[in-house]
């Protein structure tokens, strides 16, 4: 057995799977789900070989305290007690959840920085996993302006620091940003081929 699949025969994800049920309600742009997005950020770190426990049950639940902090469950203490990463799990899904301080929102470009630029190596991948999964679905979001608006944080704010985190995943993001610019461009009602 590889050391790949070793290390997945143990690890068990249906704990935070069920936490992440609680993201089925809410939409996205896109037209699918966040528990959907939750279980793509995961596969796309996967699909990079990254097997670290705690970044993958992370992914699972990287957007729950942002997306569906009531409901039942959603607690540090809910996700610290489900196994002995329980307490690690939190700490990286807190790192990169958008804070709020007195009821105001990190500012987008702030918050991507702060991950960017400080956060650990672990949000900084995890940051990377996310944003090509929604650059993925974007391909699927008819909002021009939101669109653009996506790329261009991407590209300023995300882009500049990517390749020192994972050149392999820059290069994906690279190549989504280009072909999402592309679609951008072509005139209306053309088909994709």
């Amino acid at each position: 057995m590889h050391e790949f699949e070793r290390s997945l025969s143990s690890l068990t994800l249906a704990p935070y799977i069920v936490k992440a049920m609680a993201l089925i309600g809410v939409k996205r742009r896109s037209g699918s789900n966040m528990f959907r997005h939750q279980l793509s950020t995961m596969a796309i770190l996967l699909d990079y070989k990254i097997i670290d426990p705690v970044l993958l049950k992370a992914s699972v639940i990287h957007d729950l305290f942002e997306d569906a902090p009531a409901m039942p469950g959603v607690t540090e203490n809910e996700i610290v007690r489900l196994d002995s990463d329980g307490p690690a799990v939190y700490a990286l899904v807190m790192e990169v959840t958008i804070r709020s301080i007195d009821g105001i929102r990190e500012p987008k470009s702030e918050y991507l920085l702060r991950i960017m630029e400080s956060g650990s190596p672990r949000a900084r991948v995890l940051k990377l996993a996310d944003r090509i999964s929604n650059l993925t679905a974007l391909g699927f979001v008819h909002d021009v302006a939101f669109v653009k608006k996506y790329l261009e944080e991407t590209r300023a704010f995300v882009l500049p620091h990517a390749e020192r985190v994972n050149p392999d995943m820059f290069r994906e993001l690279s190549d989504l940003i280009e072909n999402r610019a592309q679609l951008l461009a072509r005139p209306s009602g053309d088909v994709a081929r």
